[in-house]
C-alpha cells in the first residue's frame, strides 16, 4: 500500500495503475482527494499523507511520507478512529499556532491481525505483546471447547479468529507466533508454486547460445555448512589479477509482475530462523534451479573486475554466463586452508587452492585499503541450538573469520562495481550520524571514563573511541553503541553514499535469492545492457517508492528473527527461575536492562529491582526472578559483582 501511495503523492499515470488499487482510487477520487491531470492522477495539494504516532494524552501526529516536513498535529476528535501505526490520509487545518490536521481517510491499519492466547480462568484473549485484553467475536460456547492459552491469529477489523497457532505451552508454537506478528506467511501460493514448478532441474546450454559459457572455470561457493541457497561463486585468475564474482541468475525465472514476483515482492527478504528459512522464494528454484549447486551448470549474471598493481579496478564488465561450480565448501573447511591445514585433497581441492590462496592475500590488502575511509566493527552474531522439540539448550557465537572475510570483500567488489552503472536507481546508502547523536555517543562514553579529543572527521573519532575501548577491554560493546549511534542502512533511489563502508557509491547485487533489492538491480541492469528503454523506464519510473518498502521489510524480517531469538531465552530462563548468571548492563536508564553473558548468551533482562544501581557496561551477577512466555520479558534482580 505504501509504496502505491507513494506513487500517488508524486504522480501516477494512468495506465501504470496496478488494478487492485483501482477500487482505491476511485473512492479517493470520489472523496475529491485525488486530482486528474491529463492522464496523471496525483493526490491534492490540500492532502498530507503519513502514519499516526499517539501521545499518551490521545493526542494524535501525522508523520508525513512523501515530503521532508514536520509532524501535523491531530487532535484526538479529528483521529476519525485511526490508531497508532494507521496509514492515513489528512487534511490540512491552517490557523494560528502549530500546524494540525484532521483524518479524512484510513488507507491501511497498522495492525491488521493480533496475536493474543486464550486466558480460559477468565474467559478472555490476551495480546501476546502487552498482554491486554482483545476482544473476540466469537460465543463463550465455541470459547469453552478452547485449550487454556491457545494461540490464535486474530483479524482486528471483524473480530474474528484467522488462524489458531498452537498452544503456549509449547516450543513449536514461536515461529508461528513472530511469522504472525508481522504478517509474514511461510506457505507460498498455488500459482507461486505452479510457476516455480513449470522449471527443470537443470539447463540445456543450447538454449543459451548469446551466454558466455564459463563452465571450463573452477568456481567455488564458500557458505554456511547448512545452506542450501547458493547465491554467489568466485573464481580468480592470479595471472591477469581477475576476479570473477558469479551470482544466481534469478531474474531469468522470476518473469516481473508474475506469481512468484508478487510473492517475492511481497516478502522482500528470505527470514532464516536457527532450524529453518522462510524463503522469498519457492524452494524449487531458491533450492534448486537458481542455486549454484556444485557439479551443476547454471546461468549466472557475471561479474569480471580486473585490478591494477594498486588493486583498483582497472577493466569491469557485467554479463550473462552459464557456470558450473566446481566445489561447495563450508567457511570452516576454507578456514583451515587458510590456517595451512590441506588434509584429505583431492585434485579438484588443488585447482581450486591455486587461485584461492593468491585471492585471500589480495583481499587482505583490499580489506586494509577500504578500512582507511571505512570502520570495521565487533559484532559478533549469536547462534541458537535448539533441540528436536525447538527447545534452547546452547548458544555460539560467530565472529568473522578469513574465510568470511575474503567473501565479503570479493561481494563489496561487485557491488560497488554494478552501482556504478546508475546514477538513479536502486543503492544500499546509510547516512553519517547526526551531531545529536554523536553529542550522547560521547557523554555516554565519558560515564565509563572513554574520553575523545578533537576530531577532523567522524571517521577519525571512531577510531580513536575505538582504541580507547580496546585498551578498557570493552570494544566489543563500545562497537555496539557505536553502531547504534549511526544511521540505519536501507535503499535509496538517489545515491547519497555508503558512511560505514566508506564507499561513494554502492548498491546490493550479489543475493537475488533472498533479496529483492538486488532482483530488482539485476532487472535494471539487464534492461539497461539490453537497450529496453521502456521497460527500464518503467522500472526507474516506480523505483522510488519501491526502495522505500524494500527498505521497511528489511526491517520486519529482522524483527521476526529477534522475536524468535528473544522467545526460545524466555523459554530457557523460565527452566532457570532463581537460579544466577553473569551479565553485563547495556542500558542503565530508567528501568536498566542487561544482557547474559555465561553459559547462554544473548538474553535480554529487565532489572527493576536495581534503578540508580548500576551503570553501563557494569559485569553482574543476576537471579532470575520472573519470566513471561508471551511477551518474552525476563525480570531479574543483581546480586552480585563480577
Amino acid at each position: 500500500m505504501k509504496e502505491f501511495i507513494l506513487k500517488l503523492i508524486r504522480g501516477i499515470d494512468k495506465k501504470d495503475i496496478p488494478r487492485e488499487f483501482i477500487p482505491l482510487v476511485d473512492d479517493l477520487i470520489r472523496h475529491k482527494i485525488i486530482k486528474i491531470d491529463g492522464k496523471i492522477y496525483r493526490i491534492s495539494s490540500k492532502y498530507r499523507v503519513g502514519k499516526i504516532d499517539l501521545a499518551k494524552n490521545g493526542t494524535g501526529f501525522l508523520v508525513q511520507i512523501g515530503i521532508k516536513a514536520k509532524d501535523l498535529l491531530i487532535e484526538p476528535k479529528d483521529l476519525a478512529g485511526a490508531g497508532k501505526g494507521d496509514l492515513v490520509i489528512a487534511k490540512r487545518i491552517f490557523g494560528a499556532g502549530r500546524p494540525k490536521a484532521k483524518v479524512v481517510y484510513i488507507l491501511e491499519r497498522a495492525f491488521a491481525f493480533s496475536v493474543a492466547y486464550f486466558d480460559k480462568g477468565q474467559m478472555r484473549f490476551l495480546n501476546v505483546k502487552n498482554e491486554q485484553p482483545i476482544h473476540v467475536a466469537a460465543t463463550k460456547k465455541s470459547l469453552k471447547k478452547l485449550p487454556d492459552k491457545t494461540v490464535v491469529k486474530i483479524d482486528n477489523e471483524s473480530g474474528l479468529i484467522a488462524e489458531v497457532l498452537g498452544v503456549l505451552e509449547d516450543p513449536k508454537v514461536d515461529e508461528k507466533i513472530s511469522l504472525a506478528l508481522f504478517n509474514k506467511k511461510e506457505a507460498f501460493s498455488k500459482e507461486a508454486e505452479l510457476e516455480a514448478s513449470a522449471y527443470p532441474d537443470y539447463i540445456d546450454k543450447e538454449l543459451y547460445p548469446d551466454r558466455i559459457d564459463l563452465t571450463h572455470l573452477p568456481f567455488c561457493t564458500i557458505d554456511p555448512v547448512t545452506a542450501k541457497d547458493h547465491d554467489d561463486a568466485i573464481y580468480f585468475d592470479p595471472k591477469s589479477n581477475t576476479l570473477y564474482v558469479a551470482i544466481a541468475d534469478v531474474s531469468e525465472y522470476v518473469h516481473y509482475m508474475g506469481p512468484i514476483d508478487r510473492e517475492a515482492k511481497e516478502r522482500g527478504f528470505s527470514i532464516y530462523f536457527p532450524h529453518k528459512s522462510i524463503p522469498m522464494l519457492p524452494r524449487k528454484l531458491s533450492e534448486g534451479i537458481c542455486s549454484l549447486k556444485e557439479d551443476v551448470e547454471r546461468l549466472a549474471f557475471v561479474v569480471k573486475i580486473e585490478l591494477d598493481e594498486n588493486l583498483e579496478p582497472k577493466k569491469e564488465e557485467i554479463f550473462d554466463a552459464i557456470i558450473k561450480s566446481r566445489r561447495k565448501y563450508s567457511y570452516d573447511r576454507v578456514d583451515e586452508f587458510l590456517a595451512g591445514k590441506f588434509d584429505d585433497l583431492d585434485q579438484t581441492d588443488k585447482e581450486i587452492l591455486d587461485y584461492l590462496l593468491p585471492l585471500y592475500d589480495v583481499t587482505k590488502k583490499l580489506r586494509a585499503k577500504r578500512l582507511e575511509k571505512g570502520f570495521e566493527f565487533t559484532n559478533p552474531e549469536i547462534r541458537l541450538i535448539l533441540d528436536e522439540n525447538q527447545e534452547l539448550v546452547a548458544t555460539t557465537i560467530e565472529t568473522e573469520t578469513p574465510s568470511h572475510a575474503l567473501i565479503e570483500d570479493c561481494m563489496l567488489l561487485a557491488n560497488k562495481a554494478t552501482a556504478k552503472v546508475f546514477d538513479y536507481g536502486i543503492f544500499r546508502t546509510h547516512e553519517e550520524p547526526s551531531a545529536e547523536k554523536i553529542e550522547e555517543l560521547l557523554n555516554e562514553l565519558a560515564n565509563i571514563g572513554i574520553f575523545t579529543k578533537e576530531y577532523n572527521d567522524i571517521h577519525e573519532l571512531f577510531l580513536h573511541i575505538q582504541k580507547e575501548a580496546e585498551k578498557l577491554g570493552i570494544k566489543e560493546h563500545v562497537d555496539k553503541l557505536l553502531i547504534r549511534t549511526q544511521k540505519q542502512a536501507g535503499y535509496t533511489a538517489e545515491n547519497i553514499g555508503h558512511f560505514g563502508l566508506g564507499f561513494e557509491k554502492y548498491t546490493h547485487f550479489t543475493s537475488p535469492i533472498r533479496r529483492y533489492s538486488d532482483l530488482t538491480l539485476h532487472r535494471l541492469l539487464k534492461a539497461h545492457f539490453r537497450g529496453d528503454k521502456r521497460q527500464l523506464e518503467y522500472i526507474l519510473r516506480n523505483i522510488e517508492p519501491l526502495t522505500v518498502a524494500i527498505s521497511e521489510l528489511e526491517r520486519e524480517a529482522a524483527k521476526v528473527e529477534w522475536d524468535f531469538m528473544d522467545r526460545k531465552f524466555a523459554r530457557w530462563a523460565a527452566k532457570h527461575i532463581d537460579e544466577t548468571f553473569e551479565a553485563i548492563v547495556v542500558d542503565p536508564e530508567q528501568t536498566p536492562i542487561a544482557n547474559i553473558e555465561d553459559e547462554i548468551v544473548g538474553p535480554r533482562i529487565f532489572l527493576p529491582f536495581d534503578k540508580g544501581a548500576v551503570e553501563l557496561f557494569d559485569k553482574v551477577i543476576v537471579q532470575i526472578k520472573d519470566v513471561n512466555f508471551a511477551t518474552t520479558k525476563i525480570v531479574a534482580k543483581v546480586v552480585d559483582r563480577v
